[in-house]
């Protein structure tokens, strides 16, 4: 039988495996992610691709309300919750109507009780295992292993949060920047807040300190995406570079609830690396309580959520243990947690740490502080 070029064109391109997901990454309201996103999407359209809006939030801003309007968009789904009717996007609807692209803003949003998915990101993730293309936007301090640093920098605890690993399904990462004189201009002009608002928010989130931090994390976040993207195109195309050793980083925890800030402060140190990353617990007999092990439960999701590897390791002694781990996994990094301990509790800690180094191959070691819980 002869084949039809058709028939031959569709056997020689590349299977296409699930949609493709693409983030409009900011580092805070008012920057122009969803602004840009729509932009993108009526590109899309007028180049003939069926594109839907599945949930944008306007926040009231007019600029975003006429682009949402030369869009077609799928109804909410209404949802009940404690005599409150609360819409959420129509997951089922937009997998029925099965457009090429769907536009899904924020990303981290945490989606009301009776709902399909717990996450948005969940739902995006069905979107795209349904072969359907998703345009969607975050904030970079709704990245997991980001808001510890948020918290510090800005006094904001981050409650809505995206895993590390959710940022392996992105295709491409656009941010969309704006300097911090730019917004705190479009802030009091009442672009963003009205202008009831503004004052108290130009005192708290949008001081100048947090927005010059935040936007410096959000720049680093798309370097090292795009440090990705290179290392891919390289491995795809047979590239010889010599790219050497890949890094790994290890960093011992307890059950003390402030590794996790270390965690996430290694978890950053390993991305900006492109490095593996794993969290070691070695258990000493000393977290046998019901609290302990709640916290030891809670640590250990935390680094599950930033991508890191968990190993736990049973051992008289922490040093002798990691020494060990270290040895038998080709580690480069290790990083270990230093809170404001004196006295006899400070020589232990110190001993610990002349015992690794005696045990342990050549290896860096990092002494990160941490604030005791």
């Amino acid at each position: 039988m002869v084949k039809t070029p058709e028939q031959w064109l569709e056997e020689a391109a590349p299977a296409k495996k699930g949609g493709t997901l693409k983030l409009f990454l900011g580092y805070a309201p008012g920057v122009g992610k969803t602004y840009n996103m729509l932009s993108e999407a009526i590109r899309r359209k007028s180049r003939g691709e069926d594109v839907v809006i599945g949930m944008v939030e306007t926040h009231g801003r007019k600029g975003v309300v006429q682009l949402t309007e030369k869009l077609e968009t799928i109804p909410r789904k209404k949802i009940e919750y404690k005599g409150t009717i609360f819409e959420e996007m129509d997951l089922d609807g937009i997998l029925a109507r099965k457009p090429a692209v769907v536009v899904v803003d924020e990303l981290a949003h945490t989606n009301i009780e009776g709902s399909k998915n717990r996450k948005r990101y969940e739902d995006v993730l069905q979107l795209l295992d349904a072969d359907i293309d998703v345009l969607t936007t975050m904030n970079v301090q709704h990245l997991e292993s980001v808001a510890p640093s948020v918290q510090r920098i800005s006094g904001i605890t981050v409650r809505e949060t995206v895993p590390d690993w959710v940022m392996k399904r992105v295709r491409e990462v656009v941010m969309a920047d704006l300097t911090p004189e730019a917004l705190q201009t479009r802030m009091r002009r009442g672009d963003i807040y009205p202008l009831d608002r503004v004052e108290k928010a130009l005192s708290n989130f949008f001081r100048p300190g947090n927005l010059i931090a935040l936007r410096e994390l959000a720049l680093q976040e798309v370097a090292q995406e795009v440090d990705r993207s290179l290392e891919n195109y390289l491995e795809q195309e047979g590239g010889e570079r010599n790219l050497g050793i890949r890094e790994r980083f290890a960093v011992a925890i307890s059950s003390n609830p402030a590794a996790q800030q270390l965690i996430a402060r290694a978890a950053r140190m390993a991305k900006r690396l492109d490095g593996e990353l794993y969290v070691v617990y070695v258990d000493i007999g000393v977290d046998n309580n019901e609290a302990n092990q709640r916290s030891l439960a809670s640590n250990v999701r935390f680094a599950e959520a930033v991508g890191a590897q968990v190993v736990k390791l049973k051992s008289p002694t922490v040093a002798k243990a990691v020494a060990q781990f270290v040895r038998e996994k080709h580690i480069t990094q290790v990083v270990f947690g230093h809170s404001s301990v004196k006295g006899w509790k400070r020589y232990l800690y110190l001993n610990a740490i002349h015992k690794f180094l005696r045990d342990a191959p050549p290896v860096d070691v990092h002494i990160v502080t941490q604030q005791s819980s």
